[in-house]
């Protein structure tokens, strides 16, 4: 296994706002699994398994007691964004480009794959990229178009709602690109990723009314011309943890929940995503390029889900 140390060097090239915490002085990003074509979309799960995307076409298991990845499901229909229901059910945003599906499932625990949503208002998605689930179990996800040559049906990039019953709402559409989504903890604010390679890049804030609507958004933080939010997660603290930015920038940049910018983690390969997992919660888990990194840091991480471990 390699190790990347989070230098001082590194920091100073996209210099965090204040020293955080959160991150200890002495952390160490560690290599776990680096044999991907493009990694993506980590869940913590069943098991105490890291869930995450390989983009080539399958859905990953990395477990952490034997340090040994393996298959969940092949193919995975282009999966990308994963996220656990209440029930600890796999939810995957499955995208587009060869194999893809466009849509979003739900895996059930004897293995059986459900459609949630694959169209609105009969017309096909454009690529279901990141999804979020509050705790009433409705599903937001994002629908940008970044790859795939299949015709596009829907003339817009939204953010959409899934609710228990299987209504589908479009929720946001006041976005260029959507990427990230992502719950606050108290599951009051929706954070958006606007990631548009080619417009804005920022970090959004919606506040979510008790209906699962939401209100008027605010922009939290603006990268300019580097590269946007791709993935998020957050602690228990509300704090973002948001995979942005490449080379020097690259890495995963955290983010007060007022949008003020606390701690950054560089990574060798351009980043993704990221997740929290272990026992404690405080093991930060990043895909990033063709690999599956680890990182433990001072804060606890936050998900409607947890997996029971001994």
């Amino acid at each position: 296994m390699t190790v990347f140390m989070l230098v001082a060097a590194l920091l100073a090239a996209q210099p965090a706002e204040t020293n955080a915490p959160l991150i200890p002085p002495d952390a160490k990003l560690e290599k776990v699994w680096g044999a991907g074509e493009f990694t993506e979309g980590p869940a913590y799960g069943p098991g105490g398994l890291v869930y995450f995307s390989d983009i080539g076409d399958r859905v990953m298991q990395f477990d952490p007691a034997t340090g040994k990845t393996t298959e969940y499901r092949n193919p995975g229909g282009r999966a990308n964004g994963l996220d656990f229901d209440p029930d600890g059910r796999l939810v995957a945003a499955e995208g587009a480009n060869t194999g893809g599906n466009r849509r979003v499932t739900r895996t059930e625990k004897d293995g059986k794959v459900v459609v949630l949503a694959d169209r609105w208002k009969g017309k096909r998605f454009n690529s279901p990229n990141d999804v979020t689930i509050d705790t009433k179990g409705r599903v937001y996800f994002s629908d940008p178009r970044y790859v795939g040559d299949e015709p596009r049906e829907l003339d817009s990039e939204d953010v959409y709602r899934i609710d228990p019953d299987g209504t589908l709402t479009r929720l946001i559409t006041d976005v260029e690109k959507p990427n990230g989504v992502i719950l606050s903890p108290d599951m009051k604010t929706l954070y958006v990723a606007e990631a548009n390679p080619k417009g804005k890049q920022q970090l959004l804030a919606y506040p979510v009314k008790e209906d699962g609507s939401v209100g008027d958004k605010k922009v939290l933080y603006d990268f300019g011309k580097i590269r946007g939010i791709d993935g998020m997660v957050v602690d228990a603290k509300g704090n973002i943890f948001a995979a942005a930015g490449d080379g020097k920038t690259g890495g995963v940049h955290v983010f007060s929940p007022e949008g003020k910018r606390i701690g950054f983690i560089p990574t060798p390969e351009t980043p993704t995503n990221c997740v929290f997992g272990g026992k404690d919660r405080k093991t930060l888990y990043v895909t990033a390029g063709k690999s599956l990194y680890r990182v433990r840091l001072n804060t606890e991480g936050f998900a409607v889900y947890w997996p029971k471990e001994d």
